[in-house]
């Protein structure tokens, strides 16, 4: 990819790091709804989700501290307390709802369809963007369209049936999803770096505990070997590199690009059903991957096309 494109995307951010996090939020993200799907054999939705993001939390801030003291580096600030806050806030609904909920709604339907409604995110923080003054280019607005068609043809000729209340879980999940991520880079900013990072799933890990104990969700000890190792990929490649790649991203491109891992998601999901799975792909299928790329695809038109005034 062009690197002087990319270095107007991020606007003035390191072309290889926007690469890299790009990369990070489509093929890790795109395999942790299956690994969410056989951490469940052993960790209920919400305890799942709430040590896995203490723990990402509690390694993030430490690499953070002791990056800091070292003698050679520059000593990277605290957060505040109002930072502190904005994290609670943003953690709340982008891990203590939005995880949650996914978790949840992964004991009702299918990781596949998960994947598939997330697409539904880019659409939600345009909406939500809309209420804080943000507007997408028309390109932008039409790769969006252009990517959900192409998830709804993905699901189109699948046989599944999903249960009202796995409906609204992951319905609640991106309407909370989406609009923690435009508060995060709007309203409540978070703590510079990856210290913001660590704070917000310090937050969202504690509310999401503090929700597993009312609900008084059981944890058996061991858990299965399966379940253990999802869960420990969860914690380094689903929190410490795509969560923070993400939240590089709602800093450091639009609202539209950083969001446009759910169009791609869907694909990942799609082929790893099928190396794990042995899920078979039809024709209709693989051509409703090439119109979600399209879609992905219109969005890098639409941020890198200079709008016209």
């Amino acid at each position: 990819m062009n690197t002087a494109v990319l270095r107007r995307a991020a606007a003035g951010s390191p072309p290889r790091l926007l690469i890299a996090a790009l990369l990070a939020c489509y093929l890790v993200w795109g395999s942790t709804y299956f690994a969410i799907r056989v951490a469940l054999d052993s960790f209920p939705p919400f305890f799942q989700m709430g040590t896995r993001f203490l723990a990402a939390g509690v390694l993030l801030m430490a690499w953070v501290r002791w990056c800091s003291g070292r003698a050679s580096a520059a000593p990277t600030p605290w957060p505040t307390r109002r930072e502190w806050r904005n994290a609670a806030v943003v953690g709340g609904l982008m891990l203590g709802a939005g995880m949650g909920m996914v978790a949840s709604a992964e004991q009702h339907i299918g990781s596949g369809l998960i994947a598939s409604f997330i697409a539904v995110v880019p659409m939600m923080v345009c909406g939500w963007g809309l209420l804080f003054g943000q507007r997408p280019s028309r390109l932008e607005f039409a790769g969006m369209v252009v990517g959900i068609a192409g998830v709804l043809l993905l699901v189109r000729g699948a046989s599944f049936s999903a249960s009202p209340a796995g409906l609204a879980f992951i319905s609640g999940a991106t309407l909370a999803w989406s609009l923690g991520s435009v508060l995060s880079s709007t309203r409540l900013p978070l703590a510079a770096g990856p210290s913001g990072f660590a704070s917000e799933m310090l937050c969202g890990g504690a509310i999401l505990m503090v929700i597993s104990l009312v609900l008084g969700e059981q944890f058996a000890w061991p858990p299965q070997p399966q379940a253990a190792l999802a869960w420990a990929y969860l914690v380094v490649f689903g929190s410490l590199i795509a969560f923070s790649a993400y939240m590089y991203l709602l800093g450091h491109a639009s609202p539209a690009m950083a969001t446009s891992y759910a169009f791609v998601n869907p694909l990942i999901a799609l082929l790893l059903g099928i190396a794990a799975a042995n899920e078979a792909v039809t024709r209709g299928e693989w051509i409703a991957c090439g119109v979600i790329l399209l879609g992905v695809f219109l969005i890098f038109r639409g941020k890198t096309t200079p709008r016209a005034h």
